[in-house]
């Protein structure tokens, strides 16, 4: 039997992770990315955290792929001698009032097996973040930070190492099924592949309709901005402190991060991005953001929530208020600890009932297989997300 001839379109580290995974299965691969770069898009402009898998529901992908790819991405970090700090994570309770939501989490954690956890009071919040106050937290004593841009560029080594072509600078413009072969068009010709996996973010809703996929669910982009402590103030935070989810928001709020390099970030916030890849705060695209406004899931979206907006709106024109939210958990910073650090834009799958996708979203059909939907902690599973992208869609063509 000849090698299968798969492609991947996407270069962040699930499609590089995918691509990794089709060599595995003896499949000769191409990845297509329309940057210069790798991990150009929500790969590189993320936090690094490693989540543990304390907030999803037991049972669903979330759950089971993040746990999975913790383990996968510990063993590769550090087969590959990358760095992978276990830095340690707490979900704060302020009040009274976040104790019930902490008491869910706690239960949820237990569920989906993450190992250490633990309730703690506020000594305990004192002894392991000396600057932090709550009246309650649940430690995750494992969450770690890593160097995502760092371990996708060690992913795409392996797949050229094992024949594979990456192919830069490249974007799709159409996928076409033809009897058993799928062709991949770009602006410099058109290739055929026996098997094409989509992994392409913020533009991954774009791709599947074009190629005859479902017009939902609809890439709606919010940005999220981050700032960054002061380097002489890096040793105020030890590891990655969080708060209690709140069901009235849709996005989780301010937090503080430590990052592989030691500094720390603030955020980040959660608003509606001018583009898909508005980085830049002064850019934006007409087409993404009235493609955004005239959807009308987006409307019924932003009606459900208005204080959810008024709140993200606040920390996104004001950086006293954006600091105001991190003081909340590390009393004492203020303005002047703070620059204004990287932008990050989260592709937020949406429904047209206006209702958030939360789980990983796998559609297709054929010899396309599409990921609609990798939320956080998409980074943390990429490599189990690979295993179950790759299982599926080599089920699909016999193999």
């Amino acid at each position: 039997m000849s090698a299968l001839r798969a492609a991947v379109v996407g270069g962040g580290i699930i499609g590089a992770a995918t691509a990794r995974r089709l060599t595995e299965c003896g499949a000769t691969v191409t990845v297509f990315e329309k940057e210069r770069d790798l991990a150009a898009h929500q790969t590189g402009h993320n936090s690094g955290v490693v989540h543990a898998g304390l907030y999803y529901t037991p049972g669903s992908l979330k759950a089971r792929l993040c746990r999975r790819g913790v383990e996968l991405l510990r063993d590769y970090t550090a087969e590959r001698n990358l760095p992978y700090e276990e830095c340690g994570k707490l979900v704060v309770a302020l009040d009274d009032s976040e104790l019930g939501r902490l008491d869910a989490i706690t239960a949820r954690a237990t569920e989906n097996g993450v190992p250490g956890i633990r309730r703690i009071g506020p000594n305990e919040i004192e002894a392991i973040e000396p600057r932090a106050r709550g009246i309650a937290a649940l430690h995750s004593p494992h969450t770690a930070i890593v160097d995502y841009v760092a371990i996708t560029t060690a992913l795409a080594g392996d797949v050229t190492a094992a024949g594979g072509t990456i192919r830069t600078g490249t974007e799709v413009t159409e996928l076409i099924t033809r009897g058993d072969e799928v062709l991949v068009g770009t602006r410099s010709g058109t290739d055929a592949f026996d098997l094409v996996i989509t992994c392409a973010g913020l533009q991954s809703d774009r791709l599947a309709r074009a190629a005859g996929d479902a017009a939902t669910p609809r890439i709606v982009p919010f940005f999220g901005d981050y700032y960054l402590l002061r380097p002489e103030l890096s040793t105020t935070v030890r590891g990655l402190i969080y708060p209690v989810p709140d069901p009235r928001y849709p996005f989780l709020g301010v937090h503080l991060t430590k990052r592989i390099d030691g500094s720390i970030m603030l955020g980040p916030n959660a608003f509606l991005s001018p583009g898909r890849e508005a980085y830049d705060r002064r850019s934006g695209s007409a087409r993404d953001l009235w493609e955004a406004l005239a959807f009308p899931g987006f409307a019924r979206f932003a009606v459900r929530n208005v204080p959810a907006a008024l709140r993200e709106l606040r920390t996104a024109v004001s950086t006293r208020e954006f600091v105001v939210e991190a003081a909340k958990y590390v009393p004492g910073l203020t303005v002047a600890d703070a620059v204004r650090g990287p932008r990050g834009i989260r592709a937020q799958a949406m429904n047209a009932d206006g209702s958030l996708e939360d789980d990983f979203v796998v559609t297709g059909h054929g010899r396309l297989v599409h990921l609609r939907n990798a939320p956080s902690p998409g980074a943390t599973s990429s490599m189990a997300i690979a295993e179950y992208l790759v299982d599926a869609a080599l089920e699909r063509v016999g193999r």
